[in-house]
C-alpha cells in the first residue's frame, strides 16, 4: 500500500457522476459546502503527507455545528453478503486525519441502482469498527472494508440532512 492509487476511466466517470449528483442534492437542500478540487497542487505538502494523495470531496458547513468532510463514493452492494466495499488505505488515512485534527469525515455512497436518489452515509470511524477488513492478494485490487448495509444511515433525495443527525442518536 501507499503507492499511488490508479482507477480505471469507467470508475472515474462513475465517481464523477456520483459527485455531481451529490452536489445537486446539496444545492437542492440549500446546504452550504466547499467542493474540494482533487488536484494535488491545491494542498500543502504537509497535508498531502497526511492525506497520502487522497482527500474528501466536500466540506459541508453546518450552522451551529461547524463542518464535516464528505467523500462521495459510487459503490455497488455485494448481493450475497449485503456489504459495500470501502478502500482500507483511504479509510485509514482519513481516520488519522480525523484523529490528528479532531474533524469529522464521512462517506456518502450511492450508485445508478438508486438513481442517486438515496445516499448511504457512514462516518469513517464506524467503517473501521463495523466493516470486515478484506485483504486482496491480487495486485489489481486494493484491500477494503466490507461494510454491511445495516451500518449506513440512508437518506433519500426528499430527506434533509436532519435525518443524518437524528439517526446518529438512535440505538
Amino acid at each position: 500500500m501507499g503507492e499511488e492509487f490508479r482507477i480505471s476511466d469507467e470508475s472515474k466517470q462513475k465517481g464523477d457522476e456520483a459527485e455531481l449528483r451529490f452536489k445537486n442534492w446539496l444545492d437542492n437542500h440549500n446546504i452550504p459546502y466547499f467542493y474540494i478540487k482533487q488536484d494535488t497542487k491545491t494542498f500543502s505538502s504537509a497535508l498531502d503527507k497526511i492525506f497520502g494523495g487522497k482527500r474528501p470531496d466536500f466540506m459541508l458547513l453546518l450552522p451551529n455545528f461547524g463542518f464535516i468532510f464528505v467523500d462521495v463514493k459510487n459503490r455497488s452492494l455485494h448481493k450475497t453478503f449485503k456489504t459495500y466495499p470501502l478502500d482500507a488505505y483511504e479509510t485509514k488515512k482519513y481516520s488519522s486525519l480525523q484523529r490528528i485534527f479532531n474533524i469529522h469525515i464521512w462517506y456518502a455512497v450511492s450508485n445508478e441502482d438508486y438513481d442517486y436518489n438515496t445516499w448511504l452515509w457512514i462516518p469513517v470511524s464506524k467503517v473501521m469498527e463495523s466493516g470486515m477488513s478484506i485483504y486482496n492478494s491480487s495486485k489489481s485490487k486494493e484491500d477494503f472494508y466490507a461494510v454491511p448495509l445495516r451500518e449506513f444511515i440512508q437518506i433519500a433525495d426528499s430527506d434533509s440532512l436532519d435525518r443524518l443527525f437524528s439517526k446518529c442518536f438512535e440505538d
